[in-house]
């Protein structure tokens, strides 16, 4: 069997709902590394929030963050590395605009940090951090160099409307997508990102052919991936719309070690 890149997403399909790897996930992305095969993490979260699991995994591989804004070997020197981030101008346009935007929080974030314009809305889970400081308040004085990506919370009912005029105003520069999960929270990054694009980059590092990509996801930010991957799979509690574009669906959900069954009979692990 040729080597295979084995693109996975994080939240949803490597990770269970309590957004942890299982025992017997790690095994089986183990199993397939002494294989011989890569395994690369290709996520929407910042790299702080996913390290942990690039080193519980034993990883060396390049990663995809920020849905593909960041693309790079941790904590090294890769003459690859790419990192795509928004004019901060961008930012703070839409902070000014945030009452009428009906927008909740307004964050930046890059690779080691985030900003946010108030700590009424923080949560914990989504900044990996216990106590924002002043450092962290999203201003000029803090914010001087153009982030990597945006995050903006509203109301469920707003975000098809507050998705619609932020594209309507900056859709020349910027991306804007939709979180899965119960809050209506938008990520904006710069425009042409997608997983699909950092997994490609890798993928020609690692010197693996397109049809030997197999790629795991749930989420409509996985769309393009799973189309461009020669072999990929939408998890069993995936979108519809991603099962439509999936060559497979796994038999089992995330909470059910799904990716590793798969994976197992897939690989003949």
């Amino acid at each position: 069997m040729n080597r295979k890149l084995i693109a996975i997403d994080l939240d949803g399909t490597t990770l269970n709902p309590d957004s942890i790897i299982t025992s017997k996930t790690e095994e089986t992305l183990k199993k397939a590394i002494n294989a011989g095969h890569h395994v690369s993490i290709a996520t929407g979260r910042p790299f702080r929030m996913s390290y942990h699991y690039y080193q519980q995994l034993g990883l060396s591989t390049p990663m995809v963050n920020f849905n593909g804004a960041l693309v790079h070997i941790p904590n090294q020197y890769w003459a690859h590395e790419k990192e795509t981030s928004i004019d901060k101008r961008i930012v703070f346009e839409i902070l000014a605009q945030k009452r009428q935007l009906n927008l909740d929080f307004i964050a930046a974030e890059n690779r080691e940090t985030y900003f946010i314009d108030s700590f009424d809305f923080f949560d914990e889970k989504i900044f990996a951090a216990s106590n924002p400081s002043p450092q962290n308040l999203l201003s000029p004085k803090n914010l001087t160099t153009d982030p990597t990506s945006l995050l903006v919370r509203t109301e469920k009912c707003y975000a098809e409307q507050v998705s619609a005029e932020l594209t309507r105003q900056f859709g020349n520069f910027v991306d804007v997508r939709t979180w899965g999960g119960p809050m209506a929270i938008l990520e904006i990054v710069s425009k042409g990102i997608e997983k699909a694009k950092g997994v490609h980059r890798i993928a020609n590092y690692l010197d693996i052919d397109q049809k030997d990509v197999i790629a795991f996801g749930d989420e409509h930010n996985d769309l393009e991936l799973l189309e461009y991957a020669g072999w990929g799979v939408a998890m069993k509690n995936g979108t519809d719309q991603l099962k439509g574009v999936a060559n497979d669906v796994t038999e089992h959900t995330n909470q059910e070690d799904g990716l590793a069954t798969y994976l197992e009979d897939l690989l003949a692990l």
